[in-house]
């Protein structure tokens, strides 16, 4: 049991700076239990030097699970840069497939794309961009095992690509400071993109991933203070039924830093 707990906690501070202080947060649990769902939760608060991560049920941050819908963000910058769509006006002509959810079932853009995590949309962009191209620009960007092979479907969803909630979290990080290998333009239209909830004094990016066993919410709240991270991870055996407390969580869990007030 040592060894294991040494190495989470090697794989923690692997993703923070060594001068960065991590912390458990065992009475994040109750959020999580008053849901009734098992899961994880990493913090990173900025607004103070240095940065603070705050994790609760370390073993499972440090897992990887597949990305699902959270891989827009990345997948986004990836589109911009090959080519496969020119800005946020571009029209994706609906093909006439009635899907699940009625938000899919229409003419798309990039931001009803992001909004209602239409599929078809990221597909087209995956085969436009190839394999080997995609898998470049995992790497690119350290992002999770990189790996984007799949025997059948999305390799975000079904496929081989993993990520933790720790790797999450280190990835968005860069993002907050246009410091991924991209233009600087794409990647501000992404973080746009993002935009959940805007008050006069803090903006909330955020974005859902559902992989029908399991859930994530990640983002980040940005203020004059600074900037707070965070990934959720959540067991969702109830399915569509277990996706708001995705956000209901999160949402606990920064009120009780002080955050998101109104």
């Amino acid at each position: 049991m040592r060894k294991v707990a040494a190495v989470l906690l090697a794989s923690v501070c692997t993703l923070a700076s060594a001068s960065e202080p991590v912390v458990d947060r065992p009475a994040w649990g109750k959020y999580f239990s008053d849901a009734g769902v098992t899961g994880t939760i990493v913090v990173v608060d900025e607004r103070k030097t240095p940065a603070t991560t705050l994790v609760f049920d370390r073993e499972r941050a440090a897992r990887r699970y597949s990305p699902a819908s959270t891989y827009k963000i990345p997948h986004t910058l990836f589109a911009l840069d090959a080519g496969a769509v020119v800005d946020e006006f571009q029209v994706f002509k609906w093909d006439g497939v009635k899907r699940t959810f009625a938000g899919h079932n229409q003419d798309q853009t990039l931001r009803s794309a992001m909004r209602y995590s239409t599929l078809w949309v990221y597909e087209g962009f995956a085969r436009q961009i190839g394999e080997p191209k995609a898998r470049a620009y995992l790497r690119s960007i350290d992002y999770g095992n990189a790996d984007p092979t799949t025997s059948q479907g999305a390799y975000w969803v079904d496929g081989n690509l993993r990520i933790s909630a720790l790797e999450q979290v280190a990835f968005l990080r860069k993002l907050y400071r246009n410091a991924l290998p991209f233009k600087m333009e794409h990647q501000r239209l992404v973080k746009d993109l993002m935009v959940k909830q805007a008050t006069s004094d803090w903006i909330l990016r955020a974005k859902t991933g559902w992989e029908g066993r399991y859930g994530w919410w990640v983002g980040w709240v940005e203020s004059n203070e600074g900037a707070v991270f965070f990934a959720l991870n959540i067991d969702t055996p109830r399915r569509t039924e277990d996706l708001p407390k995705r956000e209901q969580i999160v949402r606990a869990v920064l009120e009780s830093m002080n955050l998101l007030s109104e």
